[in-house]
């Protein structure tokens, strides 16, 4: 017989990444999974999102399959900011609940610092997950810094698991004083499941997917998926581009624009202003859309700048077997890219680079087929069956 952890996990609101993780978790032998939410965002109507300009409401299930309360939120403004989770609600669920453990995801909220004093005062476990990549946080000022490490320091004493996404946010913990004892990997991941079977579904439809865009059937076509805001450096892609056609002279390729955002008007300006062949600008696409468009490309760029923790378009690109080109901002980059082997990596904002990568790809069909081989194995150990190991094994040792 084993023992069956009574787990609880406190998260901001629900999203279409986590869902499929809590469910995967829930349907675990040993865990008995509770979800306290601290905001419904999204989740009975449309909610609006101001980096993408418009209302979104994820097409996919994401209150399915796993128990969860929504907490009461004294918020007078709802958000993901500090003061926009004041969930109270959550000390009496934690001293009733008399949990093995209580997962919270980072410390950016009242609630959640609410939830930690409760939790150690209880004395419940807590497993922190964060997403924090260290190359990030070495960028800020020295005091703050300084700041941070009294803060998180005194906060990361009590803390009895760090489930750690990757190499650089484990690297954060190690910084910040965390013992290796303490570090469980949990990677972040996508559903992978999902995708992958769209992708068997889909491969052979490539050229019928292109032509819903007019994309010729040797094109080299690029994608990039994202909110189209100056995080995600959708300019240097597009800069990049028109070096690939003009220096380069690589002609028969296409580039797609997947989402929305504040740039997108100034995307569509410079592609009409210097006269940019086969851009293609689609807007915003819900989830089950995507696999239409990771299925028509080639070769997917994310060069997002500071503040693009992961990047889990990236874990969703490499379900199709695409080769990636990133940013070294990126914190996945340190996991899910092999330099010359399944993409590349790219000094932020060096669009020449970024021009280069992309033409080494664009003209040479035998490395792209090398390289998707090389992403779709990479990305098998990203899955949330990792993530309910790491998770098993931290309860275990708790």
């Amino acid at each position: 017989m084993y023992k069956k952890y009574k787990l609880a996990i406190l998260n901001a609101h629900p999203v279409q990444y986590q869902a499929p993780l809590f469910k995967k978790i829930a349907g675990n032998l040993e865990i008995d999974l509770m979800v306290y939410f601290c905001w419904d965002f999204g989740v009975k109507e449309a909610g609006f999102d101001e980096q993408f300009g418009k209302k979104v409401k994820w097409d996919i299930p994401v209150l399915e399959g796993y128990d969860f309360k929504f907490l009461k939120n004294y918020s007078f403004k709802p958000s993901s900011d500090f003061w926009g989770q004041v969930n109270f609600g959550i000390i009496k669920k934690i001293i009733s609940g008399k949990y093995d453990a209580l997962i919270i995801f980072g410390w950016n909220s009242f609630t959640n610092w609410l939830a930690f004093l409760t939790a150690f005062l209880a004395g419940t476990p807590v497993f922190l997950r964060g997403e924090s990549p260290l190359n990030q946080e070495l960028l800020k000022s020295k005091w703050k810094i300084k700041i941070k490490k009294i803060i998180l320091g005194t906060l990361f004493k009590f803390i009895k698991a760090f489930l750690y996404i990757g190499e650089e946010n484990k690297k954060f913990y190690r910084f910040y004083g965390v013992p290796e004892n303490k570090l469980f990997f949990t990677p972040y991941a996508v559903d992978n499941e999902r995708f992958i079977s769209s992708y068997q579904e889909l491969k052979d439809k490539k050229q019928g997917l292109r032509n819903k865009l007019g994309i010729e059937k040797n094109d080299a076509v690029i994608i990039f998926i994202g909110k189209l805001i100056e995080k995600k450096r959708p300019m240097d892609l597009l800069r990049a581009y028109e070096i690939l056609n003009t220096k380069y002279k690589i002609l028969n390729t296409a580039l797609v624009f997947v989402g929305d955002g504040a740039l997108r008007s100034k995307l569509e300006n410079y592609a009409k202003g210097n006269n940019l062949k086969d851009v293609y600008f689609v807007g915003f696409k819900n989830q089950t859309e995507l696999p239409e468009y990771y299925a028509m490309a080639d070769i997917f760029v994310l060069p997002s700048g500071v503040g693009e923790t992961w990047g889990l378009v990236v874990n969703e690109a490499m379900c199709f077997g695409l080769p990636v080109i990133v940013s070294n901002i990126l914190g996945c980059g340190f996991n899910l890219v092999k330099n010359g082997e399944n993409g590349y990596i790219f000094s932020l904002g060096d669009i020449e680079k970024l021009a280069e990568h992309l033409n080494e790809l664009a003209s040479d069909g035998k490395k792209r087929k090398l390289f998707s081989k090389k992403s779709f194995e990479i990305i098998q150990n990203y899955s949330y069956q990792k993530d309910i190991e790491g998770i098993l094994s931290a309860l275990k040792k708790s």
